[in-house]
């Protein structure tokens, strides 16, 4: 991996008795690309808005370039925000109805770049708009005059303005259409390979996160459970949950429902769309301490219930918390 930008190490975040993420640890070298995928509820929009500080963070460090952001005081966060940009997941609704294209691209110029002359602003304003395949003219018009596609493209030549070294893309494709959300995955590498940024982009689409992504971190009710290599995680995944995840994807070549080599301890197996209603039910099971994903997994074991597992190595850059991983590497 190249040189770490952001070291996240034991990040966790607490709504009153709920930890909606428990010891998160990983790092985002220069120019990478990290998937994010879990279940709905799993904590990844949590994790994204911690990290940028957007909500508060019970404990841990998040240090971009040397410098803790949950620690660093207003003025220095605000002086990194430059660098640290997110695309959201609803493209209308994190769009200001109220301000124009051009008023939206011009707010962090406006905010960071102060000293730059207004026809300087227009052109690159102009160009951005132009590099993520809308027309110069457009800048007049207000976010409703748009389809869902062309306003993701409007966030993410926001985000782009200034061209920044992070780029976190939370659900960025999710409510557009199949044909729009090549596109957009397209756009955004296409921008990451001219600015070199780098990008946690969280997913549920697994085909996109594949082809995307470098390395891939798998969320399950707020803690991490594999952390490999895009390629090693997809061709050979330990965890019974990633198991499960990759079951669930749809094979077109297959007539028959594909079926989640997991189950829950009495054997009921679960199919691929069961996966997420697990959610509440491993949450029960992981309450009084131990596994949260033992209620669903096949290989639970008793002790499975004693202690939560945490992230060890299985291979070269392949971690997985699971307390039966050397079994499951050959399995």
């Amino acid at each position: 991996m190249t040189e770490a930008l952001l070291e996240v190490r034991n990040l966790r975040v607490q709504f009153g008795e709920f930890a909606a993420l428990e010891d998160v640890s990983f790092e985002l070298g220069a120019g990478e690309t990290i998937g994010l995928v879990g279940e709905s509820g799993s904590g990844k929009s949590t994790l994204a808005r911690a990290l940028l500080r957007l909500i508060p963070a019970s404990g841990g460090t998040v240090a971009w370039r040397g410098v803790d952001l949950l620690s660093c005081d207003s003025a220095t966060l605000r002086r990194l925000r430059r660098d640290l940009q997110i695309v959201f997941q609803d493209p209308l609704a994190s769009l200001d109805p109220r301000m124009t294209v051009g008023e939206t691209l011009a707010e962090p110029l406006r905010i960071f770049e102060r000293a730059l002359p207004a026809q300087a602003r227009a052109a690159r304003i102009g160009d951005m708009l132009e590099r993520v395949g809308l027309a110069r003219g457009m800048v007049h018009r207000y976010p409703h005059e748009f389809s869902g596609g062309q306003c993701q493209r409007i966030g993410i030549a926001r985000a782009m303005m200034l061209r920044p070294k992070l780029l976190i893309c939370d659900e960025p494709v999710s409510s557009l259409d199949v044909s729009v959300q090549g596109q957009i995955v397209n756009l955004l590498l296409d921008l990451q390979l001219e600015f070199g940024t780098a990008m946690l982009f969280i997913s549920h689409n697994l085909a996109v996160v594949r082809h995307l992504s470098h390395r891939i971190l798998v969320l399950y009710l707020g803690r991490l459970v594999e952390v490999a290599a895009r390629d090693a995680l997809f061709a050979a995944p330990v965890h019974p949950y990633t198991r499960a995840l990759l079951a669930a994807v749809p094979d077109p070549t297959r007539l028959q429902t594909r079926v989640s080599p997991v189950a829950p301890a009495d054997g009921r197996r679960i199919a691929g769309e069961e996966l997420s209603a697990g959610v509440s039910a491993g949450a029960a099971g992981g309450a009084a301490g131990g596994c949260a994903f033992r209620s669903r997994c096949a290989y639970a074991e008793p002790f499975c219930a004693l202690a939560a597992p945490v992230l060890e190595q299985v291979a070269a850059e392949h971690a997985v918390a699971c307390h039966r991983r050397r079994e499951l590497v050959y399995s």
